[in-house]
């Protein structure tokens, strides 16, 4: 299992790119719950904790397309950077002013939000140049899902660590500073200062054209509201204990349990289409949601985060493979940018409905809203099995294009697109 993974970072940039990316993401990945405790350290209620996180999972569901598809146009550093430095003083203002003026605070955090660099999507576009074959490619999603687990195991550690030795201000600060450093780290590079996107056919909805992408998009969003639903469902859990701390050793199983999912996920090559494997995938995950509603006492309640996090990394590995299938030629980071977009977006229709069900029937509602949206993830991909099963001829790739990754395929089974 090491070995594969090792392989991987012995290329060269590799290791730079991969903890570059993800150093960048931080502030993403630690938003809502930095944005829920400095709410409720500044006396703000769930209520307005969850819309300021949904208004940041708003703005990057805005932000992120739009940036995907100007960096498909212009290239990585003229867009990443930029909206990284922008990001964070979004937050910063945000730290600094408070609630002194409520249009003042959505509108820093919805700058935030919608300037939040495509850092993700950049990355996967990148892996093709520098790994080259296809099965290290493909390797590299299971990594880079494992690697993003890393980041929501340590990011809500970190985020209380900060909080108990300063502030909730000064933790927005430090980690938005921090991930300024990241985007910086991964621009510098020389893979992403050289690369290119393939020539793109000129069309409005880009890669939003492909049936099979909305598709996936349609049930990623319910992936999203479940996660969004859980940052403020655990908040909730740890003051019913009395621990702030409780919270973060919540995400932490969460997250852990998602590594080591992803971690045997990507030990291995899979036969057979993707999609049809995250049906089954995508199904056990919403079963591991729903044990979430008995919130026992908080070992038993660490235990079954980490129980409902191990089909987490292998859905967004394998849900990286069935893009490269469906996303049209020359969409390489609006495609996987919208991606990330479905997440926000599901987060924040998450976190809206778990802040006033939390209010209104306790905490056990608020992990039951989590429950629903793994069904329902389940419920759109049985719902849209036909289209999912037939990749367009619109994602046509040219596979010796070295700049386009939709040529990849993954090992084991034929991509159905057509030279």
């Amino acid at each position: 299992m090491a070995a594969g993974y090792l392989d991987i970072l012995r290329a060269r940039h590799a290791a730079r790119l991969l903890t570059g990316t993800l150093v960048g993401r931080l502030p993403n990945g630690t938003a809502p719950i930095a944005i829920v405790l400095f709410t409720r350290a500044e006396g703000g209620s769930y209520a307005l904790a969850g819309a300021l996180a949904a208004v940041y999972g708003l703005g990057t569901a805005v932000g992120q397309p739009l940036l995907g598809r100007a960096v498909d146009l212009h290239g990585q550093p003229r867009v990443q950077l930029p909206a990284a430095v922008l990001s964070a003083l979004g937050m910063a203002l945000l730290a600094v002013a408070g609630f002194g003026s409520l249009p003042l605070a959505y509108g820093a955090v919805a700058l935030a939000g919608v300037a939040t660099p495509p850092l993700e999507g950049g990355l996967r576009a990148l892996w093709p140049t520098v790994l080259g074959s296809e099965d290290r490619v493909h390797r590299a999603y299971a990594m880079d899902a494992v690697a993003q687990e890393v980041m929501f195991t340590v990011g809500p550690l970190l985020v209380t660590l900060l909080v108990s030795l300063w502030s909730p201000a000064a933790a927005l600060l430090v980690i938005n500073a921090i991930g300024v450093l990241g985007a910086l780290s991964v621009v510098l590079s020389e893979p992403s200062r050289t690369w290119r996107s393939a020539p793109r056919e000129a069309h409005w909805l880009g890669a939003l054209r492909s049936p099979g992408l909305l598709a996936l998009l349609g049930s990623f969003f319910f992936v999203g509201l479940a996660l969004g639903s859980i940052t403020v469902a655990g908040v909730a859990y740890a003051d019913d204990q009395g621990r702030e701390s409780v919270y973060g050793w919540l995400m932490a199983a969460l997250g852990l349990g998602a590594l080591i999912g992803g971690a045997v996920y990507g030990a291995r090559q899979w036969s057979g289409p993707p999609e049809r494997r995250l049906r089954v995938i995508v199904a056990l995950l919403a079963l591991g949601y729903l044990p979430l509603t008995l919130t026992p006492g908080v070992v038993a309640m660490t235990v079954l985060a980490g129980v409902a996090g191990v089909f987490l990394a292998p859905a967004i590995a394998c849900s990286f493979i069935v893009v490269d299938r469906h996303a049209p030629r020359g969409t390489v980071t609006e495609a996987f940018s919208w991606l990330v977009t479905t997440f926000g977006v599901g987060a924040a229709a998450g976190t809206a409905v778990a802040g006033p069900a939390v209010e209104l029937g306790g905490t056990a509602w608020s992990f039951a809203v989590a429950g629903a949206g793994g069904v329902a993830a389940l419920l759109v991909l049985l719902a849209t099995g036909r289209v999912l099963a037939a990749p367009g001829h619109s994602a046509v790739a040219v596979r010796g294009s070295e700049n386009d990754r939709n040529g990849a395929v993954e090992p084991g089974f034929s991509s159905g697109h057509q030279a």
